[in-house]
C-alpha cells in the first residue's frame, strides 16, 4: 500500500468528437498521461451534456450524436499532477480543467 497524502483529481471535459495531433483528443491525453508516469486515468463517455456554446449532445435514438461527452478523470500525487498540467493544458482547445484535493486512503498498485 501506498500513502499519498497531498493527492489531487483532475478532471478534463471535451467532446468525443476532439482532436489532437490528428488523434481522439482523449486518447492523446491518456497517452501523455502515461508518458509523465501518472498512475492512472479511467475515460468516461457521457450519454448527453453541453459545453459552452450551449449545444446539446445527446445519445438519444433520435437524436444520435456522434460528439458526446467524454472526462478523463486522474487521481494522483499533487507534484505529478502539476508536473503534467501544462501540457494538457495546451492540448484542449474547447474543454474544461478542472483540480480538486483528495484524500487518498488506499493506494494499491500491481505491476
Amino acid at each position: 500500500m501506498t500513502s499519498i497524502n497531498d493527492g489531487r483529481r483532475l478532471r478534463i471535459y471535451v467532446c468525443e468528437g476532439d482532436a489532437f495531433g490528428g488523434r481522439p483528443l482523449d486518447e492523446a491525453i491518456v497517452d501523455v498521461l502515461r508518458a509523465h508516469g501518472v498512475g492512472g486515468a479511467t475515460v468516461l463517455r457521457g450519454v448527453a451534456g453541453y459545453g459552452g456554446s450551449a449545444a446539446l449532445h445527446t445519445a438519444q435514438v433520435l437524436r444520435l450524436s456522434e460528439d458526446l461527452p467524454v472526462i478523463v478523470e486522474v487521481i494522483d500525487a499533487k507534484e505529478r499532477i502539476d508536473a503534467v498540467l501544462p501540457v494538457l493544458e495546451s492540448m484542449i482547445g474547447d474543454g474544461l480543467i478542472t483540480l480538486e484535493p483528495v484524500e487518498i486512503r488506499v493506494l494499491r498498485r500491481t505491476e
